[in-house]
C-alpha cells in the first residue's frame, strides 16, 4: 500500500512520486491550501494538498486529527526549512488522498498527558504517541543486541515450560487448573530457575532464554504480574566467570543501544557494606550522601532512644548529613519524617548545625537537651558536619534503621537535586544465605533455596546459619537491581541441608523438589547463572521510572488489563469442565 515511510523522506527523493500511509498528526488551512502532517512509526512529513487537485483537496478538507490516510504525491523541496524535523527540508505535494479509516470522538489527543487509567484503557492510542514509540523501540533494540551477542558466544536459546509445578520460590504462584487431572493444578513459572539448572545437568553448558515469568504479588512501578527476563546459566563456573562475561555484555549493549559508556570494571561491594553505607542492597551511587554510624558517640547518654540501640548488638544509630539542609523548614522536616515512617521509622530526630565550633549552643535540635558536649562532639566529628548542614538520625533495630534511612537518603538526594546525571553500575556480593522470619519462626532464603553457601560444608552451615554467606550476586545500576544470580548448589546433601534449614521437611522436599534432588545425584556439574530484568533495563535506557512505559500491554497496580477488562468472570460450564467452584467471599451476602 505504500512505497516509503513518512519519517524517512529526504532530499534524495525530490521529484519522485511516492505513496505514504499514516495518521494525521495535524492539519492547517493556509490561503486555500491544506497542510497535513502525516505520521507513521518512522516520523512525520508535511503533505501539501492544492485546490487544483479537486478530489484530493475535497478529501483533505474533511479529514481530522488521527484519521488514517493513504497519500500519493511528488516529493519537492520546502520553501521554508524546518530543521527540527528529520524530514524538514522536503514535503509531499499530494495528487491523491484516501481516507483508510476515520477517527471520531478521540478520548484524548496524543500530545496530551492523560491519566494512566485512560492510557491503559486506550493503549493502542497511547502506543501511537512518538514518545511511547521511542521507548518501545528502545526495548526492541535492547533485546536484539542481547540476542546477537549471546548467539555469537555459543549460548543456546532453549525454551522451558510455561505450565509447570508449583514450588515455593518466594512469591505466590499463578495456578492453572487441569481439566484432565481433576483437582490438580499447574503453576505458571516465577522463573525458569530449576529448568535451567536441569539443562546444565543435561550437558548443554551455556543456556539463555528471553523468558516470560509470572508472580502473584503486590505491584509497584517496577513490578508486573507477568514480566520478561534474560535468563542465563553456565556450567563449570565460579562467580568471577559469570560476572566478568555478563558485565562485558551489559557494557557493550548499553553502548550500542543508548551510546552510554559504563565504567570498567564495575565496582564491587559486599551486601553488608552496601547496607551500612547506603541502607540498601541496591544503592544509587549517583547520590554521594552516606549513612554514618554514631552509636559510639551516644552509648553513654541517658536518652534511651539513642542509648538503647547503641548498646544493643542488634541495634543501630546512624546519621545522614544533608549539606546546606539547615535551611529546611520544620514543615519540610516533618515531611521527611513522614516518609521515613512509611518505611518503618517510629520517629525522626534531627539537628541543624548553626555553628559547628559552638558546642551545644551552636546547634538547633529537639534532642540537643538530651546530649552532652562529648556526644555532640563525637557526632559532628563522625559526620564531618559543617555550618548550615542538617543531620537526620535513625535509631532502632539494625535492619529497620537501615531500611528507613536508606529510603530517606534517596528522597533527600532527589529533593535536593543531588542525583548526578550519570550511569553508576555496581556489583553487590556476599549476601546473607538466610533471613529470619520472626513471625513464622523460621529462616527464609534471601535469594532462593538453590543458592550455594560460601562454606561448602554441611556441618558448618548447620552450625551457624545466622551468619552464613551465600554465593549470590546482584548487578545494580542507578539504584535499580537489573540482574541477580548465584552459584547454585550442585550436591544433593547440601541442597537437602538448605531445605531443612528453611523448614522444608524431607517429605515436602521430595514432593516438591524430588526431580531436582534425583538429578543432583546423577553427576550434576557445578553451575551458576544470572537473570536480568528486561523491563527494568529497558526503562532505564528509555529514561522512564515505570516499567509500564516499556511493556506493550501492562497491567495496573491492581493487576488488571483495562483494555481487555481482564481478569473477568467465566461461565459456570467452563468452571465445571475444570472441576472448579468459585466460593463467595466473606463480604458477599
Amino acid at each position: 500500500m505504500r512505497t516509503h515511510y513518512c519519517g524517512l523522506i529526504d532530499e534524495a527523493l525530490i521529484d519522485q512520486t511516492i505513496t505514504l500511509c499514516g495518521w494525521v498528526d495535524g492539519r492547517r488551512d493556509h490561503g486555500g491550501v491544506v497542510f497535513l502532517d502525516l505520521r507513521d512509526h518512522e516520523g512525520i512529513v508535511q503533505v501539501v494538498v492544492d485546490p487544483d487537485t479537486e478530489a484530493a483537496f475535497a478529501t483533505a478538507v474533511e479529514v481530522g486529527y488521527e484519521f488514517c490516510l493513504r497519500v500519493k504525491g511528488r516529493v519537492r523541496a520546502r520553501v521554508s526549512f524546518n530543521d527540527k524535523m528529520k524530514t524538514g527540508r522536503v514535503e509531499v505535494l499530494a495528487s491523491e488522498v484516501e481516507v483508510l479509516n476515520a477517527a471520531r470522538d478521540l478520548p484524548f489527543a496524543l500530545h496530551e498527558n492523560p491519566n494512566e487509567d485512560m492510557r491503559l484503557t486506550y493503549r493502542y492510542l497511547d502506543l501511537r504517541r512518538p514518545e511511547m514509540q521511542r521507548m518501545m523501540r528502545t526495548r526492541i533494540r535492547l533485546v536484539q543486541a542481547l540476542r546477537r551477542r549471546l548467539d555469537a558466544a555459543g549460548f543456546q536459546d532453549i525454551e522451558t515450560p510455561i505450565l509447570t509445578k508449583a514450588t515455593p520460590e518466594g512469591a505466590r504462584d499463578y495456578l492453572v487448573p487441569s481439566r484432565v487431572h481433576e483437582g490438580e493444578f499447574y503453576a505458571l513459572p516465577q522463573s525458569p530457575q530449576l529448568f535451567k539448572q536441569i539443562l546444565m545437568m543435561a550437558g548443554f553448558d551455556r543456556y539463555y532464554q528471553i523468558a516470560r515469568c509470572f508472580r502473584d504479588e503486590d505491584l509497584r512501578a517496577d513490578r508486573q504480574p507477568e514480566f520478561t527476563q534474560l535468563d542465563m546459566e553456565f556450567a563449570f563456573v565460579e562467580e568471577a566467570d559469570v560476572q566478568d562475561y555478563v558485565e562485558n555484555l551489559i557494557r557493550e549493549v548499553f553502548d550500542e543501544v543508548v551510546e552510554a559508556q559504563l565504567e570498567a570494571p564495575f565496582p564491587r561491594m559486599t551486601w553488608h557494606e552496601a547496607m551500612r553505607r547506603f541502607g540498601s542492597d541496591k544503592p544509587d551511587l549517583r547520590i554521594a550522601l552516606e549513612l554514618v554510624d554514631v552509636a559510639e558517640a551516644v552509648k553513654h547518654v541517658e536518652f534511651k532512644v539513642f542509648a538503647g540501640p547503641a548498646n544493643d548488638p542488634n541495634g543501630r544509630v546512624v546519621a545522614l548529613r544533608v549539606p546546606g539542609g539547615a535551611e529546611l523548614s520544620r514543615k519540610q522536616i516533618d515531611e521527611l519524617a513522614a516518609h521515613a515512617a512509611k518505611h518503618g521509622a517510629k520517629g525522626l530526630a534531627w539537628m541543624k548545625v548553626d555553628n559547628a565550633q559552638g558546642g551545644l549552643e551552636g546547634v538547633s535540635s529537639p534532642v540537643a537537651k538530651f546530649l552532652d558536649e562529648k556526644a555532640l562532639s563525637g557526632i559532628l566529628e563522625a559526620t564531618q558536619a559543617a555550618d548550615g548542614d542538617l543531620l537526620l538520625f535513625g535509631a532502632g533495630p539494625w535492619g529497620t534503621v537501615s531500611e528507613f534511612m536508606g529510603a530517606l537518603r534517596l528522597k533527600v538526594g532527589k529533593d535536593r537535586g543531588l542525583v548526578e546525571n550519570s550511569w553508576k553500575p555496581l556489583w553487590v556480593t556476599d549476601f546473607p544465605m538466610f533471613e529470619h522470619d520472626t513471625e513464622a519462626g523460621r529462616f527464609v532464603a534471601l535469594h532462593h533455596p538453590f543458592t550455594a553457601p560460601k562454606a561448602d560444608d554441611v556441618a558448618m552451615l548447620k552450625a551457624d546459619p545466622h551468619n552464613a554467606v551465600s554465593r549470590g550476586y546482584d548487578m545494580v545500576l542507578n539504584g535499580a537491581e537489573i540482574g541477580g544470580g548465584s552459584i547454585r548448589i550442585h550436591r544433593p546433601d547440601m541442597q537437602s541441608a538448605v531445605f531443612e534449614l528453611l523448614g522444608i521437611g524431607e517429605q515436602e522436599a521430595e514432593a516438591k523438589f524430588g526431580f531436582l534432588l534425583k538429578a543432583l545425584k546423577l553427576g550434576a556439574p557445578p553451575h551458576g547463572g544470572i537473570a536480568f530484568g528486561i523491563d527494568r533495563i529497558a526503562a532505564l535506557m528509555a529514561g522512564t521510572e515505570s516499567i509500564r512505559d516499556v511493556i506493550a500491554f501492562p497491567k495496573t497496580t491492581s493487576a488488571q488489563d483495562l483494555m481487555t477488562a481482564a481478569p473477568s468472570p467465566v461461565s459456570v460450564a467452563q468452571l465445571d469442565e475444570l472441576h472448579v467452584q468459585v466460593a463467595p467471599s466473606a463480604s458477599d451476602d
